[in-house]
């Protein structure tokens, strides 16, 4: 009998993959890379609506996502894909190599994008397209307003200062994006805003969602000292909770782009 497939498709990356999705040029015969593949999503998708004529190729330096794209491929009986684990700043590939290269909020995550976008470049054939999406520096902007809120009145001064350098490091402005990938050598097509929302009962269910407590928490945790961050996470909590009782629910706003590129020659 044969296995059940289970969608886990991450809620997160839904909205991202469907503003991809519906800019990707169709062809047949093409090679097609995804960086930062995750947990297969939009890679296995792009696989199956290109069909054979294609191959998909996907990297990520997880060796779970390895592993999870691995057994996917293979329960879904998909012969045109091909899970790499590997860093986008140095990939394994021939120049030239690719008619369409795409990452689904991956780029947010790298060390250096530049050299990512170099590295597009090279392994991009003349009239390669490339579509690029990331969240922006607004992203939950809700929650940070409160964050900076609760230091500026304990004059956590530093505190601030590294909250502000975290947002910048993990989501860049359109404008940063638009001259590296220009810089790059890439010509920019359109640029299309869009964003989505996130509503909760309350602070605790925000604050203890498996997205946020996974993958957000951590990092703003890394902002305080061991010491400071039960009472700051407290006072925090009882804001949000105010916030959404005043609501009626917790809404967290996730503005993003989709980049639409190309590879003159």
């Amino acid at each position: 009998m044969k296995k059940e497939i289970i969608d886990d498709l991450p809620l997160w990356s839904a909205p991202f993959g469907l503003a991809l999705l519906e800019t990707i040029r169709l062809r047949k015969g093409i090679s097609i890379l995804d960086i930062g593949s995750g947990s297969g999503f939009p890679m296995i998708e792009l696989a199956e609506r290109f069909g054979d004529t294609c191959q998909v190729f996907g990297i990520d330096p997880s060796e779970s996502s390895f592993e999870a794209i691995t057994e996917k491929i293979g329960l879904k009986g998909i012969t045109n894909a091909e899970i790499i684990r590997g860093v986008a700043e140095d990939l394994p590939f021939k120049d030239k190599t690719f008619g369409l290269i795409v990452s689904n909020n991956g780029l947010n995550n790298v060390a250096d994008a530049g050299k990512v976008l170099s590295e597009c470049f090279r392994i991009a054939d003349a009239g390669c397209q490339v579509v690029l999406t990331m969240n922006l520096p607004h992203t939950m902007i809700e929650f940070y307003e409160i964050f900076e809120e609760v230091l500026s009145e304990k004059n956590m001064s530093d505190e601030i200062r590294r909250m502000k350098d975290h947002i910048t490091q993990k989501r860049k402005s359109i404008e940063w994006w638009s001259e590296a990938i220009a810089g790059a050598g890439f010509s920019v097509s359109s640029v299309n805003l869009d964003g989505f929302k996130m509503h909760y009962a309350d602070g605790h269910t925000f604050l203890s969602h498996s997205l946020i407590a996974g993958a957000f928490r951590p990092s703003w945790e890394a902002i305080l000292s061991m010491e400071e961050r039960s009472e700051i996470f407290e006072i925090i909590l009882e804001r949000l909770n105010q916030q959404a009782l005043e609501q009626k629910r917790l809404i967290m706003s996730v503005p993003f782009v989709c980049f639409d590129c190309e590879k003159l020659s």
